[in-house]
């Protein structure tokens, strides 16, 4: 490059800068590849990287000079469980590690349509299967705040890679609060979307009725900027609802006045919630009072079932799911003769242990005399959890929560005990139950590390929720913060 570059550190602002000859495709793309190469080492967000292409895109763009499609121009990464032609898409599994995709998840053809260029894949737990990213086969992502704290799972590679301006924006997945989570770790923004709302062709599944496709950006905009793109009923993905998509970008709203939000008594009564981070939550309901808002305190008694009752039927699906990697139809095949030993042995080598605890877990739970006893009753209690929902979206606008009890935690604190790493869980995965949408802002800094909120909405209620997490994201400035601190 010619001359010295600013890194914009928003959609809008690298917009603004390619519409205005500022810098080029081909110069915001290297000034991304360049953080990616200098830096990323220390990170470990990538696992796959498509530079070349990338720079490719990009001098067509500048050829044809024409920036006016809704993400020209804009460098972005995804999720490993997000098929990408030509690409890898291992779901960071031994047993996928070579697998190449032979077409693109309608996410990814909406993305390349929109104009954005990819600079490559990141890393996941394996599966999805996890809330630090420390269960993924092939690498360690770390906390671009502090190195030795996780970044979150299962979107981990995400959060990090947008944290540390690898790129303006990635696409993650958010089974039971893998959006929502590792954002509030990193100190980024994340959406976890309504069931239906974004198109899951394309994408590897972990659990089939709690999977939602979301973008991770630095911002509120940037995210709703990214939603209308792929955003949208697809013939190919039988699951997403033909509901209009709306003018997502277009964020108006200047305070709280007339909105009533929803603060659920169980969270802020829950066992473990952190007393600094409750402290930080109860700041929040003060700003809200101070934005005009109405904060009327709800009541889901349900919610204490929450974390069973979605590990039973996550993990039953996810057995279901996982049984095409037999070595057969997908996935590595093991050095054996025998049909047994080829399912046995492929499984147990190439697998790793969350993932064999999940099939184990979620096999046991369909099996034979244990179905009614378990899975159904999960079952009806998740309708019960979703109805909760409704009933309180009766009375407010939106709900209010804490997005994890506790800061992120370090590398290998907590994956000796399953049932701790569930309970990072605890304030997410009724979203997931109930099939609503969830935003998560950063709000300031607990403990060295960011923490913020989850603003959750009725089931197509999106705008609304962006609207709300515009006004309390500007009252916080988190941005301002992490650019000092990371860029």
């Amino acid at each position: 490059m010619t001359k010295t570059l600013s890194l914009p550190t928003t959609i809008a602002e690298a917009q603004e800068m390619l519409r205005n000859k500022k810098i080029t495709a081909l110069e915001l793309v290297n000034v991304f590849i360049h953080r990616i190469e200098e830096s990323d080492e220390r990170i470990g967000s990538y696992l796959e990287t498509c530079f070349d292409s990338a720079r490719e895109s990009a001098r067509k763009l500048d050829e044809s000079g024409d920036f006016s499609a809704p993400l020209a121009g804009i460098p972005y990464s995804l999720k490993d469980v997000v098929s990408k032609k030509g690409l890898k898409n291992t779901a960071a599994s031994k047993i996928l590690e070579n697998y190449v995709a032979p077409y693109d998840a309608t996410v990814a053809e909406a993305l390349e349509q929109s104009g954005a260029i990819l600079l490559g894949k990141v890393n996941t737990d394996e599966f999805t299967m996890g809330s630090s990213c420390e269960n993924s086969a092939l690498q360690v992502t770390k906390n671009p705040w502090n190195t030795q704290k996780v970044p979150g799972g299962s979107s981990g590679g995400s959060a990090a890679s947008v944290a540390k301006y690898f790129g303006l924006f990635s696409i993650g997945t958010d089974t039971g609060g893998s959006i929502r989570q590792p954002s509030n770790f990193c100190g980024v923004t994340g959406l976890k979307v309504s069931y239906g709302r974004v198109s899951r062709y394309g994408v590897i599944s972990y659990a089939s009725s709690f999977d939602s496709v979301g973008p991770i950006a630095p911002t509120v905009d940037c995210v709703a900027k990214v939603l209308e793109v792929i955003a949208g009923h697809d013939k190919k993905d039988s699951t997403t609802v033909d509901v209009s998509v709306d003018s997502y970008s277009q964020l108006q709203l200047s305070d709280l006045s007339g909105k009533t939000i929803g603060v659920i008594k169980e969270f802020i009564d829950a066992d473990g919630f952190d007393a600094d981070l409750k402290q930080s939550f109860k700041h929040t309901i003060q700003v809200i009072k101070d934005l005009g808002g109405t904060v009327k305190e709800i009541s889901l008694p349900l919610t204490k079932y929450a974390i069973p009752t979605y590990y039973l039927l996550a993990k039953a699906e996810a057995s279901t799911n996982l049984a095409r990697y037999d070595g057969i139809r997908f996935g590595k095949t093991a050095d054996v003769n025998d049909l047994y030993q080829q399912y046995t042995k492929t499984r147990s080598e190439f697998l790793g242990p969350e993932v064999k605890r999940a099939i184990m877990m979620g096999t046991y739970t369909l099996s034979a005399g244990y179905f009614d006893a378990y899975y159904v009753k999960a079952a009806k209690v998740r309708t019960l959890i979703k109805q909760e929902y409704e009933k309180a979206f009766a009375e407010v606008d939106v709900i209010v929560a804490p997005v994890t009890p506790f800061s992120a935690f370090n590398i290998g604190e907590k994956t000796s005990d399953p049932l701790a790493m569930y309970l990072a869980d605890i304030f997410t995965v009724t979203a997931n139950l109930a099939g609503i949408c969830g935003l998560s802002i950063p709000t300031e800094k607990v403990h060295g590390l960011p923490a913020g909120i989850q603003i959750l909405g009725k089931a197509f209620d999106e705008k609304n929720v962006l609207e709300i997490g515009s006004v309390l994201e500007k009252q916080y400035g988190f941005s301002e913060i992490r650019k000092s601190e990371l860029l």
